[in-house]
Protein backbone atom coordinates (compact mmCIF):
# COMPACT_ATOMS: atom_id res chain seq x y z
CA UNK A 1 0.00 0.00 0.00
CA UNK A 2 1.38 3.57 -0.96
CA UNK A 3 0.84 6.10 2.25
CA UNK A 4 1.46 8.77 0.23
CA UNK A 5 -1.87 8.16 -1.24
CA UNK A 6 -4.12 7.82 2.12
CA UNK A 7 -6.46 10.57 2.05
CA UNK A 8 -5.70 12.33 5.24
CA UNK A 9 -2.13 12.80 4.18
CA UNK A 10 -3.25 13.92 1.11
CA UNK A 11 -5.53 16.83 3.09
CA UNK A 12 -2.69 17.79 5.20
CA UNK A 13 -0.76 18.33 1.85
CA UNK A 14 -3.52 20.28 0.89
CA UNK A 15 -3.19 22.63 3.73
CA UNK A 16 0.39 22.95 3.63
CA UNK A 17 -0.05 24.12 0.12
CA UNK A 18 -2.79 26.26 0.60
CA UNK A 19 -0.76 28.45 3.51
CA UNK A 20 1.96 28.20 1.30
CA UNK A 21 0.22 30.43 -1.67
CA UNK A 22 -1.56 32.47 1.02
CA UNK A 23 1.98 33.28 2.51
CA UNK A 24 2.81 34.41 -0.79
CA UNK A 25 -0.24 36.49 -1.44
CA UNK A 26 0.24 38.09 2.36
CA UNK A 27 3.99 38.72 1.20
CA UNK A 28 3.40 40.70 -1.55
CA UNK A 29 0.90 42.82 0.11
CA UNK A 30 3.31 43.76 2.80
CA UNK A 31 5.73 44.44 -0.03
CA UNK A 32 3.01 46.42 -1.95
CA UNK A 33 2.38 48.60 1.58
CA UNK A 34 3.47 52.24 -0.38
CA UNK A 35 2.09 51.08 -3.85
CA UNK A 36 -0.67 53.65 -4.51
CA UNK A 37 -3.61 52.25 -5.56
CA UNK A 38 -2.61 48.70 -4.70
CA UNK A 39 -5.74 46.64 -2.93
CA UNK A 40 -4.91 44.18 -0.55
CA UNK A 41 -5.56 40.45 -1.12
CA UNK A 42 -6.16 36.98 0.42
CA UNK A 43 -6.76 33.94 -0.79
CA UNK A 44 -10.46 31.90 0.07
CA UNK A 45 -9.74 28.95 1.91
CA UNK A 46 -11.26 25.80 0.76
CA UNK A 47 -13.40 23.70 3.34
CA UNK A 48 -10.85 21.64 5.16
CA UNK A 49 -13.55 20.40 7.65
CA UNK A 50 -15.46 18.68 4.85
CA UNK A 51 -12.04 17.58 3.44
CA UNK A 52 -11.57 15.64 6.47
CA UNK A 53 -14.76 14.31 6.77
CA UNK A 54 -14.93 13.18 3.15
CA UNK A 55 -11.21 11.28 3.96
CA UNK A 56 -12.57 9.30 7.06
CA UNK A 57 -15.71 8.39 5.01
CA UNK A 58 -13.00 7.02 2.02
CA UNK A 59 -10.88 5.43 4.89
CA UNK A 60 -13.51 3.28 5.66
CA UNK A 61 -14.36 -0.30 4.11
CA UNK A 62 -15.96 -0.61 0.69
CA UNK A 63 -16.88 -3.01 -1.59
CA UNK A 64 -14.36 -3.98 -4.56
CA UNK A 65 -15.08 -2.97 -7.76
CA UNK A 66 -14.08 -6.02 -10.50
CA UNK A 67 -16.35 -5.53 -13.00
CA UNK A 68 -16.62 -2.88 -15.55
CA UNK A 69 -20.45 -2.69 -14.42
CA UNK A 70 -20.09 -2.10 -10.86
CA UNK A 71 -20.49 1.26 -9.20
CA UNK A 72 -17.03 3.16 -9.00
CA UNK A 73 -16.24 5.18 -5.47
CA UNK A 74 -16.36 8.60 -6.56
CA UNK A 75 -12.88 10.67 -6.24
CA UNK A 76 -12.39 13.39 -3.76
CA UNK A 77 -9.32 14.96 -5.17
CA UNK A 78 -8.65 18.58 -4.47
CA UNK A 79 -7.25 20.93 -6.86
CA UNK A 80 -4.36 23.04 -6.19
CA UNK A 81 -5.74 26.33 -7.43
CA UNK A 82 -6.67 28.54 -5.23
CA UNK A 83 -9.01 31.98 -5.62
CA UNK A 84 -7.57 34.97 -4.96
CA UNK A 85 -9.73 37.67 -3.97
CA UNK A 86 -9.26 41.28 -1.93
CA UNK A 87 -9.67 41.62 1.48
CA UNK A 88 -12.98 42.15 2.27
CA UNK A 89 -13.42 45.37 5.19
CA UNK A 90 -9.72 46.90 4.29
CA UNK A 91 -9.56 50.69 4.40
CA UNK A 92 -8.21 52.41 1.72
CA UNK A 93 -5.45 55.31 2.42
CA UNK A 94 -5.97 58.35 0.80
CA UNK A 95 -3.63 57.17 -1.96
CA UNK A 96 -5.43 54.51 -2.88
CA UNK A 97 -3.84 52.01 -0.86
CA UNK A 98 -5.62 49.03 1.41
CA UNK A 99 -2.64 47.45 2.94
CA UNK A 100 -2.97 47.52 6.92
CA UNK A 101 0.74 46.35 7.80
CA UNK A 102 -0.39 45.35 11.45
CA UNK A 103 -3.04 43.56 10.10
CA UNK A 104 -0.89 41.79 7.29
CA UNK A 105 1.79 40.14 9.88
CA UNK A 106 -0.72 39.34 12.18
CA UNK A 107 -1.72 37.29 9.12
CA UNK A 108 1.48 35.97 7.84
CA UNK A 109 2.23 34.97 11.83
CA UNK A 110 -1.30 32.70 11.81
CA UNK A 111 -0.09 30.98 8.57
CA UNK A 112 3.05 30.45 9.79
CA UNK A 113 2.05 29.43 12.72
CA UNK A 114 -0.76 26.59 11.15
CA UNK A 115 2.01 25.34 9.17
CA UNK A 116 4.25 24.78 11.55
CA UNK A 117 1.07 22.74 13.32
CA UNK A 118 -0.04 20.82 10.11
CA UNK A 119 3.89 19.95 9.59
CA UNK A 120 3.94 18.36 13.37
CA UNK A 121 1.14 16.58 12.50
CA UNK A 122 2.48 15.17 9.35
CA UNK A 123 5.54 14.05 10.69
CA UNK A 124 3.86 12.71 13.99
CA UNK A 125 1.54 10.55 11.37
CA UNK A 126 4.34 9.38 9.45
CA UNK A 127 6.54 8.46 12.85
CA UNK A 128 3.33 6.37 14.12
CA UNK A 129 3.28 4.47 10.52
CA UNK A 130 6.89 3.27 10.46
CA UNK A 131 6.22 2.09 14.09
CA UNK A 132 3.46 0.34 13.39
CA UNK A 133 4.95 -1.49 10.31
CA UNK A 134 7.69 -2.07 12.42
CA UNK A 135 10.50 0.21 11.56
CA UNK A 136 12.48 2.86 13.09
CA UNK A 137 11.08 5.82 15.14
Amino acid sequence: MDITKIPLFDTMRERMSYLSARQTVLAENVANANTPGYAAQDIEAPDFGSMTDTAFAMASPSLATTDPHHISASSTEAGGGFKIMKQPGSESTPNGNSVNLEEQMMKVSSVQMDYATITQLYKKAMSMIRMAAGGQR
